[in-house]
């Protein structure tokens, strides 16, 4: 199985990312992608790479100018809502154009850039995410090398909303009042656009992360000083596995955390992998330890998954109770929830319900048991799964959109099309479900 590892040891911001995958590609295929950023029609947007070296490793550094400016560097970026000042900022050690977050936070060693020393910064246009997802619709050029454009744009619209929530949450906006200063928007937009479109070159099977160094400490910005993470990095970062250190700063941005939580399938450890290609994304800071992303692309064995079993006995709800708290959990997350009717004490007749989750949705399934069930207590396994790879495959089709699952693994392949899309053609041509299997199938619906 195809496999990038992504060892955020030093956090992430969205240029180190870019950097990082870019250097996965032969020399000749970056060159060509780097010209095709170029032509994404961006306005006076230029991606340049530079040769860098951090502690003896050399790197790579990408560099991206509007209108042949570079943006100075800043401890983070941060929303806000549209009656605030400021410019798009930088990573503390990325020099990240930050996913198109308004405002800033300085570093402690700077000027207080929001509150008038530069004379242009109150002179800026905001963008909204709509704004944002009009540009990325409809203007952006994307190269024709890109093998699934929809889903690059989806990607980068998935990463800003991530954003844009986070922020909203951070602020007590809703997501419609938060807004990107302009300075900001196209070379952020190039950004996020270039690690989503390095994802579709690549085209890993599975991304893993590693564990994301944030930093510590506090950070100095408009509203005063807040802590590392910063609060829409926190907000990002529920539910994956981060830690702190001894390095002061801020090292993962609202942007790199976006399109870490956007693309990895899981977080952890380096699997076992036959590595074919390791690249380096460089920050533009200097630390004790190398101020990189490393990204590494090889094969896995056949894929293999740890999940949560939780079980539980029930002897005095009715069917429709247990149907309805079966219908709750899978609603909630849950990978599959089934029931086995079992005899219990003073030989009830009761059921058995058994509920497949991944550990991060442990709490959330807790709560839903204990919420739609008669249980007085919960039993945990943990099980390590044998799956094949999937993937889903949108069809084009007289009839609409009919996605297919496409499976492979342990020598064997086999597609499906999705349920839902078939009842949906069987009620509106009025045919059996086998028929409208058969009439997808003439489309092209089969491999």
């Amino acid at each position: 199985m195809r496999t990038l590892y992504l060892d955020c040891g030093m956090g992430a911001a969205g240029d180190m990312l870019t950097a990082a995958l870019l250097e996965l590609l032969p020399r000749e295929d970056a060159e060509r992608f780097l010209s095709e950023m170029n032509g994404l029609g961006l306005p006076g947007v230029r991606i340049e790479r530079e040769a860098s070296v951090k502690c003896g490793i050399t790197g790579t550094h990408i560099k991206v100018t509007v209108d042949g400016a570079e943006e100075e560097s800043h401890d983070h970026v941060h929303g806000h809502p549209h009656d605030c000042g400021g410019e798009a900022g930088h990573h503390a050690h990325g020099d990240e154009r930050c996913g198109g977050e308004a405002g800033h936070h300085a570093r402690g060693d700077d000027h207080d850039h929001v509150h008038g020393h530069h004379d242009h910064s109150h002179t800026h246009h905001h963008s909204s995410l709509h704004d944002i997802e009009h540009i990325v619709r409809d203007h952006l050029l994307l190269p024709a090398s890109v093998r699934d454009p929809k889903k690059v744009r989806e990607d980068i619209l998935a990463v800003y909303r991530l954003i844009a929530e986070a922020e909203s949450h951070a602020h007590g906006v809703p997501v419609p009042e938060i807004h990107f200063h302009e300075v900001g928007t196209m070379d952020a937009i190039a950004d996020v656009t270039a690690v989503c479109l390095l994802m579709d070159r690549l085209a890993p099977d599975e991304v893993a992360v590693s564990p994301v160094h944030v930093g510590s400490g506090q950070v100095r910005c408009a509203h005063g000083i807040l802590p590392v993470p910063a609060p829409a990095t926190a907000y990002i970062l529920r539910d994956v596995p981060v830690y702190g250190g001894s390095v002061k700063g801020e090292l993962c941005t609202p942007t790199g955390a976006a399109l870490l939580k956007h693309f990895a399938d899981r977080f952890g450890d380096m699997p076992v992998m036959r590595t074919r290609a390791v690249g380096y994304g460089m920050g533009k800071k200097d630390f004790e330890a190398a101020n990189c992303v490393r990204a590494m692309l090889g094969d896995t064995e056949d894929r293999t998954d740890t999940v949560l079993e939780l079980s539980c006995n029930v002897d005095d709800m009715t069917a429709e109770e247990i149907g309805f708290a079966v219908e709750r959990l899978l609603d909630g997350g849950a990978l599959d929830v089934y029931t086995i009717p079992i005899g219990m004490k003073k030989s009830r007749p009761g059921t058995l319900l058994r509920v497949m989750c991944r550990e991060e949705a442990r709490a959330e399934m807790l709560r839903l048991i204990y919420l739609h069930t008669s249980t007085i207590g919960v039993r945990e396994a943990r099980l390590c799964r044998y799956v094949l790879d999937r993937k889903e495959t949108e069809l084009d089709t007289p009839y609409g959109c009919i996605r297919r699952k496409d499976c492979s693994g342990y020598g064997v392949s086999r597609s499906k099309l999705e349920y839902e899309d078939l009842a949906r053609v069987a009620r509106e041509q009025g045919i059996s479900l086998a028929q409208a299997r058969e009439l997808i199938g003439r489309q092209g619906g089969e491999p």
